[in-house]
């Protein structure tokens, strides 16, 4: 039996007969009250004042502070940051803060958490905030003794008079419970670095226990009472159109699965899990059948050939047509389309009314999609609430939203909670992916083997200005009116080198279209240019007989930079010398290399360099990390601990993108659908790692979570040249790549 297409009112008012096989019954929870998440209540909505310390901080008459960041935690123990930073400035200890992270009605809207921005700029936020209190409290403190403002001292959750300290008033006998009604004061005085006591230090990340026992409650672990559960069918091919469907095929299903369908948005619901599994892969639908994508194996001649929006200029010094030298290099390099990878498939659980909206997400940017769902749900944005809850992976915008608007349009219909998690394939085959890069790069070298000229180009999908969010798959498919664009993250960022080169030219052919929906994929485009950038100078450097670093260095006038290259060099024992390694060991069947990498992230925050070991068998062109020396500055560490964790994933998951992972698609759709056909790291892959870790107090925080994910792939195809003299300049560097590289050396 066909199921009837209704038009937008008629979803919006309930009317269109849209299910098959039940009848709708059992009330919804009332407007504005939240159902509890497997026994994580909510807390009511609270004022929130653009710029107001209130919005930020909250001291309850028990004395403890309560913290409130718009800014999310990944996974990077950014909460445990942020409570350091605003336990240093209010005076208290770590233990007596807590905090809320991403909930609209009780959190400010910060923007959204990445780029490495939780700390440099929303920790910044908190602890200017966290400064304005503290002021505040002196002044009410000096008022309760009768003294000077410059006659007392916050410690401990006190007040207390400098030259009595048993005299005293606790911050809750002053302002518990009460608001602060106070401007955060951008002129605030922030704590001296050399009185330090909280920043800086080594914290306990609260979340780890329960992760690694099991314990730890995920986006997929939310449930609420009533729900329903749903998947989403897809189409077999992108873009395809739904012609009909047979709800009948669902009959006798456990759960009571039932068909529901908008458009081409096309999704089971049951009343278990398994139901609504069962039911997806049971129930029979008829698609047209395009063939949207390009044949991969003509992935890159597609990239060329994709017409150019238009040309922007990254970089310009000099002039690099009247530019020359003595000898002359140019390469390309390639970056494939790469998924997230998320371990935990996305999910997403929404309670949606007539009036109003509570949406549990693992989004990025819940305070940015609260508008996008308020329009598509047809609610005022006042009255859509999106709270998060943290997803099992994520670094990126991958399938989070995707699921969650999911769930809130058929929760809309049905009147009832509803949860809708992805299956493996859905993640792989449809969450929105890094797009493929390419670069072409052309040098020339003077008689002393410095560099005289660099021209680059890049090909990349344009970015739509002003696009809110990335267009998201159900309402697309639905019908419903969303902004269309394309967004993937800054992905031009670090095409420019970091090195001084008196004629260079850096420029971006933004392109119309790309294959596959794009999104911001964690530090978007920087491994592919930092690839092209950095292999190249190991290309330049080989062409002038040159040691990688002091190639390097050759061309490095940033001090801090100098300095982390030099100190990562010596804590990994380089030995000055070209490569290729000596060939001592070209007969060895296993082949030994180094590869060394430097950036300054977007050419203005945090230094990173790498020292990388590998070996490479001969006879099948496996690569294996052995071992990795990072060296990373990112001015002030709040807690240096979290950062070295934050660095260690970096790397290893840079590793995995640069060795192993790449979507495979026909001309239908994504093939690599699963953990086989697309590989990640394992565990007995696993390289050691050391640190050159570089600690400033007295310098503003960069952030960590992104810079040291940009430098593996360059170092990896640097030390597989140091190792058997072969250029890799296409990732993923697979076996296969590797071996036809040897064998095309020898031939």
């Amino acid at each position: 039996m066909a199921l009837p297409i209704p038009s937008r009112r008629e979803f919006l008012q309930g009317t269109g007969a849209l299910v098959v096989g039940f009848v709708l019954g059992g009330t919804a929870p009332s407007a504005g009250v939240a159902a509890p998440a497997d026994g994580m209540g909510l807390a009511p909505p609270r004022p929130l004042i653009p710029g107001a310390v209130d919005g930020f901080i909250e001291i309850g008459g028990n004395g403890r502070v309560t913290l409130f960041s718009g800014k999310v935690d990944l996974g990077q123990g950014l909460p445990t940051a942020l409570r350091q930073m605003a336990a240093e400035e209010l005076g208290v200890s770590l233990d007596r803060v807590d905090i809320v992270t991403g909930d609209t009605a009780l959190t400010p809207d910060q923007g959204s958490t990445g780029g490495s921005q939780g700390v440099k700029t929303g920790g910044m936020q908190i602890r200017r905030a966290a400064a304005t209190a503290r002021q505040a409290l002196l002044q009410l403190g000096a008022d309760r003794l009768k003294a000077s403002v410059d006659g007392v001292e916050a410690a401990d959750g006190t007040i207390r008079l400098r030259a009595d300290p048993t005299r005293q008033v606790s911050y809750a006998a002053l302002i518990g419970d009460r608001r602060f009604g106070l401007a955060s004061d951008a002129k605030a005085p922030l704590k001296e670095p050399a009185k330090f006591t909280v920043i800086g230090q080594p914290a306990r990340r609260e979340d780890i226990p329960d992760k690694v026992t099991g314990r730890f409650t995920y986006m997929q672990d939310v449930r609420v009472p009533g729900m329903l559960h749903a998947r989403t069918v897809r189409p077999p091919a992108i873009g395809a159109d739904l012609l009909s469907v047979d709800a009948d095929s669902l009959k006798g299903l456990p759960g009571s699965p039932r068909a529901v369908r908008m458009r081409n948005f096309l999704a089971v619901i049951a009343d278990s899990e398994w139901g609504a599994i069962r039911g997806a892969r049971e129930l029979k639908a008829e698609w047209t059948a395009p063939t949207p994508l390009p044949e991969q194996e003509k992935l890159y001649e597609h990239v060329r050939a994709t017409p150019v929006v238009r040309d922007e200029v990254l970089g310009e010094a000099g002039d690099v047509k009247t530019a020359t030298g003595v000898k002359t290099l140019s390469a390309r390099y390639q970056w494939p389309i790469q998924t997230h990878g998320s371990i935990g498939p996305s999910c997403g659980v929404a309670d949606v009314t007539r009036e109003s909206a509570t949406v549990w997400t693992a989004s990025q940017g819940t305070h940015r999609f609260r508008t996008t769902f308020a329009r598509l749900l047809g609610l005022p944005a006042e009255k859509v609430r999106l709270v998060y809850v943290e997803g099992s992976g994520c670094y990126g915008m991958n399938g989070h939203e995707d699921a969650a608007i999911e769930a809130a349009l058929l929760s809309q219909l049905l009147g009832r909670p509803v949860r809708v998690q992805w299956m493996r394939e859905d993640e792989h085959g449809w969450d929105p992916k890094g797009p493929p890069q390419m670069l072409e790069l052309r040098a020339a070298l003077d008689v002393d083997g410095k560099i005289v000229a660099w021209d680059s180009q890049t090909w990349l999908p344009e970015i739509t200005k002003g696009l809110p969010n990335i267009p998201l798959l159900a309402p697309a498919a639905a019908g419903l009116d969303q902004p269309q664009g394309e967004s993937s993250g800054q992905v031009q960022q670090n095409a420019k080198p970091p090195y001084v080169i008196p004629n260079l030219r850096v420029v971006a052919h933004w392109l119309a279209d790309t294959p596959l929906r794009p999104s911001h994929l964690r530090a978007p485009g920087r491994m592919a240019n930092i690839l092209a950038n950095e292999a190249f100078m190991d290309e330049l450097a080989a062409a002038a007989g040159a040691d990688p670093l002091a190639f390097r260095l050759r061309h490095l006038s940033d001090r801090r930079g100098i300095e982390l290259l030099t100190r990562t060099a010596a804590r990994a024992n380089w030995v000055a010398r070209t490569s290729p390694k000596p060939e001592e060991s070209a007969k060895a069947a296993t082949a030994v290399g180094r590869g060394l990498t430097y950036i300054q992230y977007n050419n203005a925050e945090t230094y990173v360099a790498m020292v990388l070991e590998l070996e490479v068998e001969r006879a099948t062109g496996a690569i294996k990390v052995t071992r990795i020396v990072v060296g990373h500055d990112c001015g002030l560490a709040v807690n240096p601990d979290g950062a070295r964790n934050q660095i260690e994933g970096a790397v290893l998951q840079s590793v995995s993108r640069a060795l192993h992972e790449e979507i495979t698609f026909d001309r239908s759709r994504v093939t690599s659908v699963d953990w086989s056909s697309y590989r990640l790291l394992t565990f007995p892959e696993m390289p050691a790692i050391e640190h050159e870790f570089v600690q400033r107090l007295d310098q503003p925080p960069w952030g960590v979570g992104e810079p040291a994910t940009t430098l593996a792939a360059a170092a990896i195809s640097n030390a597989v040249f140091d190792a058997v003299g072969v250029r890799m300049r296409r990732a993923p560097f697979t076996p296969e790549r590797v071996k036809s590289a040897l064998t095309s050396r020898q031939t």
